[in-house]
C-alpha cells in the first residue's frame, strides 16, 4: 500500500472504565487479550487522571483541550457544541462518530462528517432528555424491550444485584457489540480513500453491568480484587461525599441499587460482571483491529484507547463516580500505531486526559490552537524524554448526584492528592505514595498544614492562569 502523509486515527472511549482493567499493566484478574496488544505495541501513559469524574465535563474537556471550568460544561446534559474534531475536518480528514459522545444537544455534529449515536445503555429516568439513539431503533426493530431500571425493578431479587445482571437477549444487541459490529461496518464500507477520524464510543462498562453468558462464564471462578475501604473510612469522610453516598442509597442510578452494607458475594459478583463487560469489549477491539486489516489501513492507523472516568464498585462505599478517589478519576490511556508509535512503552508521567487531544492533532499534521490547556505528548510517543505534568486537576461542580457542594476540586502531584470543597472546611489529603488505597486523610494532621495550604494555592494560581491563558478560546465562535 502506498504511503499516507498522515495517519488514519481510530479513537476509542469506553465509559467508565477504571485504570486496573488491563492484564498486561500488571491486573492479572483483567481477561484483555486485545489491549494487551496494544499495550505491548504502543505507548500506555500509566498515570492519565480525568479533568472531571462524570461523562460530558470529561468528554468536552477532552475534546477541547481546555478544564470545566473554561468549557463552561460542569455537568452531564449541558450544551457544547465545537471541538478539535472540527480542524481534523478541515484539514482533510474524514470524520465519523459511532456510538457515545455525551454531547448535548446528543447530534451536535462537533466537526463529524457523520455521527451515529449510542448513548447511555440506561437512559430510563424523567430527568433525561427524551432521546431515541441508533441502538433504540435497533432493539424496536427486533422487538426487543430495551432493558434499563425500569424493566429491571421487576426482578424479585433487583434489590440484591448492585446492577449485575446477564444480558439475555440476542449478543448482536448488546450495546457494546452493537457499536462495535457498526463501526466494524463503517470500515468495510466506507468508499473514500482520504485519511480517516473514527471516534467510537463504547457504552460499557458503564452500568448496568451486563456481559452476555459466554463472557461472564470465565469470571465466575475467577479471583477479582476486592473494595477497599470500611466502616472507619467512611466514617471519616467529608459531609459532600457522605451526601454522596447517601445519594446512591437512596436513588437506583442506571439500575444499580446500591447497598448500605453489601455482602462480600454481592461485591464479587458486581466486580465480576463489569470485568466481563470490560473483556466483551476487549473482544470488539479485536474485531476491529481485523477490520482495519482487511481494509488494508491497519498498519496506516494509529488507535487511541482511553475511558471518560473510572467506577468506583464499592471501593470507599461508593457507587459509580462523582467523587476524586482513583478509582474515579484514574484511567487507561493507550497510543499504538507500530509506524508512528514507540511500542511497548510506558510512561509514568502524570498525564491529563485532555492532552491525547492536541496529540492527535499534532499526529495529524495540524498545529493545537494556542489558547489549549491541554499538552500534547507527542515527545513521549516519540521516546523523547518526558517528565509528565508537574500537577493534574479535577473538578466537577454540584448537580442532582453530587448534591451537597457547588464545587469539588482534586489537584496530585508526584505523590501527594488534595481534593477541596468550595462552601466546605473538609477536605481530604492523601499521601499515595505510602497510602495507594488513600484510606488515611491527613487534611487534619498538623504536619501536614504546611503541604495542604502550598497544594491550595496552586489550585488558586491554576485556575488565575487558566483564565488568563484561555482568554481568547471562544473568539473563532463567536
Amino acid at each position: 500500500m502506498s504511503e499516507r502523509k498522515v495517519p488514519n486515527i481510530m479513537f476509542v472511549i469506553t465509559d467508565q472504565q477504571r485504570f486496573d482493567t488491563i492484564h498486561a499493566l500488571g491486573h492479572e484478574h483483567a481477561i484483555t487479550p486485545n489491549l494487551d496488544r496494544l499495550v505491548q505495541e504502543g505507548t500506555t501513559f500509566a498515570r492519565t487522571y480525568v479533568t472531571a469524574p462524570s461523562c460530558a465535563p470529561s468528554r468536552a474537556s477532552l475534546f477541547m483541550g481546555l478544564y470545566p471550568h473554561s468549557t463552561g460544561v460542569f455537568r452531564n446534559d449541558e450544551p457544547w457544541r465545537h471541538s478539535w474534531v472540527e480542524q481534523l475536518a478541515q484539514a482533510g480528514y474524514r470524520c465519523a462518530n459511532i456510538g457515545k459522545m455525551h454531547t448535548f444537544p446528543y447530534e451536535t455534529p462537533l466537526g463529524f462528517h457523520e455521527r451515529h449515536v449510542v448513548e447511555n445503555k440506561d437512559r430510563d429516568h424523567p430527568n433525561l432528555p427524551f432521546f431515541l439513539d441508533q441502538w433504540d431503533k435497533a432493539l424496536w426493530v427486533r422487538g426487543v424491550d430495551k432493558p434499563s431500571r425500569v424493566t429491571y425493578r421487576h426482578r424479585a431479587d433487583y434489590d440484591d444485584r448492585l446492577g449485575a445482571f446477564v444480558w439475555e437477549a440476542p449478543a448482536e444487541l448488546h450495546a457494546d457489540n452493537f457499536v462495535g459490529d457498526f463501526a466494524a461496518m463503517w470500515l468495510e464500507r466506507y468508499p473514500g480513500d482520504e485519511p480517516f477520524f473514527l471516534q467510537i464510543g463504547f457504552p460499557g462498562p458503564h452500568p448496568p453491568y451486563d456481559p452476555t453468558p459466554e463472557y461472564l462464564q470465565p469470571f465466575e471462578t475467577r479471583d477479582v480484587p476486592m473494595p477497599v475501604g470500611g466502616a472507619e473510612d467512611i466514617a471519616s469522610q467529608p459531609a459532600p461525599l457522605k451526601a454522596l453516598r447517601w445519594n446512591h442509597l437512596d436513588n437506583d442510578h442506571d439500575a444499580v441499587k446500591h447497598l448500605e452494607h453489601p455482602t462480600p458475594e454481592q461485591m464479587v459478583r458486581q466486580r465480576r460482571h463489569y470485568h466481563a463487560n470490560v473483556t466483551m469489549i476487549d473482544a470488539q477491539v479485536g474485531r476491529l483491529l481485523d477490520a482495519l486489516e482487511r481494509r488494508g489501513v491497519l498498519e496506516d492507523t494509529i488507535i487511541v484507547f482511553t475511558s471518560d472516568h473510572g467506577d468506583c464498585l464499592n471501593d470507599h462505599g461508593h457507587s459509580q463516580k462523582w467523587n476524586m478517589y482513583e478509582s474515579s478519576v484514574h484511567v487507561p490511556a493507550i497510543v499504538w500505531g507500530p509506524k508512528f508509535v514507540r511500542g511497548n512503552q510506558r510512561i509514568e508521567g502524570l498525564t491529563s486526559l485532555m492532552d491525547l487531544g492536541p496529540t492527535v492533532l499534532e499526529l495529524a499534521g495540524v498545529e493545537p490552537p494556542a489558547w489549549m490547556e491541554a499538552q500534547s505528548l507527542l515527545p513521549a510517543l516519540q521516546g523523547e524524554t518526558w517528565a509528565g505534568r508537574e500537577h493534574v486537576f479535577a473538578e466537577h461542580a454540584r448537580d442532582f448526584i453530587l448534591t451537597d457542594t457547588e464545587l469539588m476540586t482534586m489537584v496530585r502531584d508526584d505523590r501527594w492528592k488534595l481534593v477541596t470543597f468550595v462552601d466546605s472546611d473538609e477536605g481530604q489529603l492523601f499521601d499515595l505514595e505510602s497510602d495507594p488505597e488513600e484510606l488515611d486523610n491527613r487534611w487534619d494532621d498538623a504536619s501536614c498544614r504546611a503541604l495542604r495550604d502550598h497544594l491550595q494555592q496552586v489550585i488558586a494560581r491554576w485556575r488565575a492562569e487558566s483564565a488568563t491563558h484561555t482568554s481568547t478560546w471562544a473568539a473563532p465562535w463567536r
